[in-house]
């Protein structure tokens, strides 16, 4: 039975690449999705499917609007992954580099090889919706002069040579992604998992020391705080929801450090309890 996964962009995208390397071993049928909005709205629909849906990247930073969705879509995490972001610059068969002039990608996949394309300035950027997509564009409608930058999956999937390969400025470009799912469906893929690592989210009264308490409980029981992003509650001024990683190897300390923060805090929730990436 394919394993069904929801990935916003196309076959050879980074998101493509991470689902399959999660999930490996497994045959996988990609679902594309134009937004990370519909990724949600298609779990929604059908609880078989799974998602792929980055949400850090060690460059760009946060995701920002993956978070605000994670939440509201009632969504559990289940799992995550890391990949290796390596760039190339591909187009048709029988051409090279001076016989191209427009390069086409995602906004983020042109800022992090700048320093490739400002060494070859006859190339004109020009930001698209995907990485992925740009490729599928050129070998779809067969156009010549133009270039994608991709994964080097895309370029095999959509038939392309690679003209540079790894022309991404920062080596240490690395993007996490979650996989999420059902809540019944995250249960039952992390009930024979080890569970370290978990995604919470909360608000916080606007009171002097707030924040001190609830960080100075998780340390009390042993619990590793990896990550803290706030973003700003629409319709209450000066108010922040603080999405929450944390990392543990006691999981009855983690569930009572939890107990114990709840009264200091508002409206917490679990976004997903799952097994950590590095184990």
């Amino acid at each position: 039975m394919k394993r069904k996964v929801a990935i916003q962009g196309v076959a050879g995208s980074f998101h493509d690449i991470a689902a399959r390397n999660y999930f490996k071993g497994e045959e996988i049928e990609v679902i594309a999705c134009a937004t990370f909005k519909d990724v949600f709205q298609t779990i929604k629909k059908d609880n078989s499917i799974v998602g792929a849906v980055a949400i850090e990247n060690t460059i760009a930073g946060s995701l920002l609007p993956n978070h605000n969705l994670l939440k509201d879509s009632g969504m559990r995490i289940m799992g995550e992954t890391r990949l290796r972001i390596e760039h190339n610059l591909v187009c048709l068969p029988d051409q090279n580099i001076k016989d191209v002039t427009e390069v086409y990608s995602h906004p983020i996949a042109l800022m992090q090889c700048e320093d490739f394309l400002a060494g070859q300035p006859h190339l004109k950027a020009i930001e698209s919706d995907d990485t992925a997509s740009s490729a599928k564009r050129i070998a779809d409608q067969k156009i010549k002069g133009r270039a994608a930058i991709c994964s080097t999956l895309a370029a095999q999937i959509y038939g392309l040579q690679i003209l540079a390969e790894g022309i991404e400025t920062n080596k240490r470009n690395f993007t996490r992604f979650l996989i999420v799912g059902d809540p019944w469906t995250a249960e039952a893929h992390t009930k024979n998992k080890t569970v370290n690592k978990a995604s919470i989210v909360f608000a916080l009264p606007h009171e002097e020391g707030s924040l001190a308490k609830v960080l100075s409980i998780l340390s009390y029981y042993h619990v590793n705080l990896s990550k803290i992003q706030s973003l700003p509650i629409v319709g209450r001024e000066w108010e922040y929801l603080f999405y929450v990683n944390v990392n543990f190897d006691n999981y009855m300390a983690y569930t009572q450090a939890l107990d114990a923060i709840r009264p200091f805090t508002k409206d917490l929730r679990i976004l997903g309890e799952y097994q950590s990436f590095n184990d």
